[in-house]
């Protein structure tokens, strides 16, 4: 079973190409719903997580 590799974001959209090499998958911006705290990408399964103190950032 692979790791799934766990990233700390601050903005609510994210991109996602896999590893960037070619062993990636083609580039994906994702965006962290605003009543949710993080995303997994469809492809690589990448969790994006947002970072704690910018949840209740006014205006994002």
């Amino acid at each position: 079973m692979k790791n799934v590799e766990t990233i700390i974001v601050e903005s609510r959209t994210v991109p996602c190409d896999g590893d960037g090499g070619a062993l990636g998958h083609p580039k994906v911006y994702l965006e962290i719903p605003h009543d949710e705290s993080e995303i997994t990408c469809p492809y690589c399964s990448r969790r994006f997580v947002l970072d704690a103190a910018k949840k209740t950032a006014v205006g994002h």
